[in-house]
């Protein structure tokens, strides 16, 4: 099964984003969405599961939970915006990876079994930083993310 990753799109989808994403089984979004029409337009590529950023404040974006546990093929992911914002022990909870957004920064790390991922920004371009998103495929074990530059660096 494979999930695509992508957080802080800020209401920007870009037809990269939606080509990488092409054929996944199921869509992630870790905040930051900017616009429900980024989320009705992911959602007729695959389910989604969004959660809430520090920039979705109109009243479209209460509906999105400020966390997710998300749970395909006995695989199990804890889902939230802002890594600091962390309030559990994702080994203690059975989580596989823990996946947040927030930074704009592409980053992923293994602690105690459990992959943490940030797949970085795939909306505007903020500094220096790339414009990303993450394929992860809960078959290969241990969990470890493809980040895929949307635009050339």
């Amino acid at each position: 099964m494979r999930l695509g990753i992508i957080s802080d799109t800020h209401g920007l989808l870009r037809p990269e984003a939606v080509k990488a994403l092409d054929g996944v089984n199921l869509i992630v979004h870790a905040g930051d969405v900017g616009d429900p029409e980024i989320l009705t337009k992911l959602k007729s590529m695959a389910p989604v599961f969004a959660v809430r950023g520090n920039v979705d404040t109109q009243a479209w974006a209460q509906e999105l939970p400020e966390t997710a546990v998300v749970e395909a093929e006995g695989v199990t992911l804890y889902v939230l915006h802002n890594l600091q914002h962390l309030d559990l022990k994702p080994e203690a909870s059975g989580f596989r990876a823990v996946i947040s957004g927030h930074t704009h920064e592409p980053k992923q790390y293994e602690r105690n079994g459990v992959l943490y991922l940030n797949p970085g920004s795939a909306g505007p371009r903020r500094f220096h930083l790339p414009v990303t998103l993450a394929i992860l495929e809960l078959a290969q074990k241990p969990l470890r993310a493809e980040i895929l530059p949307l635009l050339p660096s």
